[in-house]
């Protein structure tokens, strides 16, 4: 059966889950979906683990304007075949929050250029690119405390009054304050007096507190 066929019999099944209580309680940051069947999450990787791991058949349901297929793509692309030249591939599809975190968590927190991928997302103009970036280092086991600084102080520098970009830097710092505190408390008292900045050094100060 060739990814179309796949895709048509997939698009079946997940209208079948269609939840109108879901969607009409799905809030995001940024643009709308093509298609939004309104399935909630679970059910999603629920469908992606039935279908099994698959690259390239990822890479073709992500390239579809339709919410669950696109999220579904990210539940059974392939970490290990995720390199540094597929990051503007990946980096097309997140128009919104939902994606970003559906990304970080699925896909980009088990990749092993994930210091790579710091680095070049915390500078990009694209807040949700920082965002997604710094959420999959805070589950990351690969990522070096360095790489989360570094991108952590610039996305909170380039992003001034960004309120998911401070989630996603407190996320990321608060993943590897337990073992390097003063490396972090360093770089909280370094950051400047911006929106950003405050929002990520008071959450922190009570995480790093308990």
């Amino acid at each position: 059966m060739d990814n179309t066929s796949r895709m048509v019999a997939l698009l079946g099944a997940v209208r079948k889950q269609m939840n109108g209580a879901v969607l009409d309680t799905l809030r995001y940051y940024g643009a709308d979906y093509g298609l939004n069947y309104g399935v909630a999450i679970h059910s999603l990787r629920e469908t992606a683990r039935e279908t099994g791991r698959d690259d390239g058949f990822a890479r073709f349901l992500y390239r579809q304007q339709v919410r669950e297929l696109r999220i579904i793509a990210l539940w059974i692309a392939e970490p290990c075949r995720t390199t540094a030249a597929d990051f503007p591939f990946w980096a097309a599809g997140i128009i919104n929050s939902e994606v970003a975190e559906q990304a970080a968590h699925a896909l980009l927190s088990q990749i092993d250029d994930i210091d790579a991928l710091l680095a070049e997302w915390c500078a990009s103009e694209n807040a949700l690119l920082a965002y997604a970036a710094l959420l999959a280092a805070s589950r990351s086991v690969r990522v070096s405390v360095g790489a989360v600084t570094e991108g952590v102080r610039s996305a909170v520098g380039r992003f001034l009054d960004n309120r998911i970009v401070a989630q996603g830097a407190t996320a990321a710092l608060a993943s590897v304050a337990g073992e390097h505190r003063e490396r972090v408390l360093l770089l909280l008292d370094g950051l400047d007096d911006t929106p950003t900045a405050r929002l990520v050094r008071d959450e922190m100060s009570w995480r790093m507190a308990e």
